[in-house]
């Protein structure tokens, strides 16, 4: 392994992108899902209180109701406990902000605690990975109950109320079972095939006379520019998004339980497939990849994998997978406590910046800082540009349908359902785009207490907007994140690790298929850690510059590594004049 050139300790500061913070994307497979569930889940409650005359309550039953917006990638045993992760965690959060509120009417006390909330919300819904729509939900939640009139009698009914609506959520949420039980698992070895074949399009584009699995010459040709060369390496992208990809499915298919179906197996022989593409992509087919993934996004069976092997080992990645050891809760927490004290510091110097100003909302600011808070500086940036936009093009278009709001409880709650759907339509092609919707639809829902004057809201919702991106992004500034080159440091050694780990048993002329198989998921499952890692720490401002060389040599000698077990694994075919000991070079430990 080549050590890294010499570099300066920090890095200097870069550009920070604009226009490509607000580039549309392509919306979600499933945008229609969270968007049809919120109405689902919002529209009977809301109504009911309508009908009663009290949707001066529907604050509480709104917070219940929004959790129906997580966890709908995940298979439906794991959204059972998702979900209920989140309701109760959405119960925990307002039932500290309603104790709050019911004791002190002191704002700078009351925005202290809405910042510790944030903080610890968002390192929580991190470290679960729970998912969007992340923590800012949840603080939201918490943070405008912090500011609703309250008594300390009231505080068991309105949790009550949330409670059952959490409850409807949680029930939303599962209803699709019903009619496509295996209907995420599908979907996360679809968008897994898909990767593998991007990567295995690109990779056969770029292959040459000479070259390897991975569309490069070999370490003999590099120009002593590894570094820079990588960095413009579109290969590098794709395949670390597909062995991504590829991970998640895993994930996905071992949350369903440990009794596989017949269908079960055949996701399982997919996902085996992906994989094969990524470690080989010279003899995949992009077509027959894509093809076996537009069949699963639809209502048939799950294709049968044209393969003559018909021995067990094929299958051994599920049990490599469920074998790998669980990390702790602090050694989930420990790496995530940089964003954390950014999240609580930035909120609290944006709300307490917000009441210096005399706004008489300063959750608003406490919670667009929340919304910041990213795997980097420069994503946090990147989430800041779009905030403003979207909110300020969103007080505009609250202006414009305010009127129609004020005809009453019912055209009240019909604007927050189509403004509910509109978010989650619009929001995965970019987040600003949601913004739009997702700003009215706050505004929105401090008028269930009573109209208010549309001209002060839009103001002050401005004006907090404003602030909160400000105040949110200094202090992303001021608190640096130092463990993020650590972190790469830490991967870079278990990915020599598990690489001479493989390496070995590809010596081991008696290694059994168990022992290949483990040694082949620890080395991918490492060589994802460390895409991710250097892919945060690259958009990390003010820390000792990262070792470019070394992360891109050993990303390419474990690949070659991986393409090398495949082959001896007997999952492909021995290349011409290879024999199965292919890049025997690159492997040695």
């Amino acid at each position: 392994m080549s050590s890294a050139t010499p570099v300066p300790s920090v890095r200097t500061a870069r550009r920070l992108p604009l226009a490509g913070a607000l580039r549309l994307g392509r919306p979600s497979d499933i945008w229609f899902k969270p968007a049809l569930s919120v109405v689902a889940s919002v529209a009977p409650p809301g109504l009911l209180l309508v009908a009663l005359g009290r949707l001066d309550l529907a604050l509480y039953t709104m917070a219940g109701s929004l959790c129906a917006l997580y966890a709908h990638n995940r298979p439906y045993a794991a959204r059972a406990r998702a979900l209920a992760g989140v309701v109760l965690g959405m119960l925990g959060g307002l039932a500290v902000a309603l104790v709050a509120a019911s004791l002190t009417g002191n704002a700078v006390v009351l925005v202290t605690v809405g910042a510790v909330l944030a903080a610890v919300q968002k390192a929580l819904c991190d470290a679960t990975r729970i998912g969007p729509p992340g923590n800012v939900v949840l603080t939201f939640v918490s943070s405008a109950s912090l500011f609703a009139p309250q008594t300390l009698g009231q505080v068991p009914g309105h949790l009550a109320l949330a409670a059952a609506a959490g409850a409807w959520a949680w029930l939303v949420g599962m209803a699709p079972a019903l009619i496509r039980p295996h209907g995420p698992e599908c979907r996360a070895t679809a968008h897994a095939l898909d990767a593998a074949a991007a990567y295995a399009a690109t990779a056969a584009a770029r292959t040459g006379p000479g070259a390897d699995d991975d569309g490069h010459t070999g370490p003999g040709t590099d120009d002593g520019n590894t570094g820079a060369r990588a960095a413009g390496d579109g290969n590098t992208g794709a395949r670390a998004a597909g062995y991504a990809a590829v991970q998640s499915a895993w994930q996905s298919l071992l949350s369903t339980g440990n009794r596989p179906s017949d269908g079960r197996r055949a996701l399982d022989r997919l996902v085996v497939r992906a994989e094969v593409a990524l470690a080989a992509p010279a003899e995949a087919d992009p077509e027959r990849l894509r093809a076996w993934a537009r069949t699963l996004r639809g209502t048939g069976p799950v294709p049968a994998v044209d393969d003559p092997r018909t021995d067990a080992s094929e299958l051994l990645g599920p049990a490599a997978e469920r074998a790998t050891p669980r990390r702790t809760l602090w050694g989930v927490l420990a790496p995530l406590t940089p964003l954390a004290v950014r999240t609580a510091l930035g909120c609290a110097l944006a709300g307490y910046a917000s009441l210096a100003l005399g706004i008489g909302r300063p959750y608003w600011a406490l919670v667009t800082a929340a919304a910041l808070y990213q795997a980097n500086l420069t994503l946090t940036w990147s989430r800041a540009v779009q905030r403003v936009v979207g909110n300020l093009a969103g007080v505009l278009l609250f202006a414009a349908v305010a009127p129609v709001a004020h005809l009453g409880p019912l055209a009240l709650v019909l604007c927050c359902l189509a403004f509910s759907f509109g978010a989650e339509a619009l929001i995965s092609r970019n987040y600003w785009l949601g913004s739009i919707c997702v700003t009215p639809l706050a505004l929105l829902v401090t008028e269930f207490a009573g109209p208010q004057r549309t001209g002060a809201l839009v103001t002050e919702r401005a004006v907090d907007t404003l602030v909160g991106a400000l105040v949110g992004f200094v202090a992303a500034l001021a608190v640096t994140n130092r463990r993020a080159g650590d972190r790469v440091a830490r991967c870079l050694t278990a990915v020599d690790r598990a690489r001479e780990a493989a390496a070995r048993a590809l010596a081991d002329p008696q290694a059994a298929p168990a022992v290949l198989e483990a040694a082949r998921r620890d080395l991918a499952a490492a060589l994802v850690d460390l895409r991710a890692a250097a892919d945060a720490a690259s958009g990390e401002w003010w820390q000792r510059a990262l070792p470019q060389e070394r992360v891109v040599l050993a990303e390419q000698s474990g690949h070659r590594t991986l393409a090398a077990t495949v082959r001896r694994q007997g999952l492909l075919p021995t290349s011409p004049g290879t024999g199965t000991d292919t890049d025997t070079e690159d492997v040695r430990p």
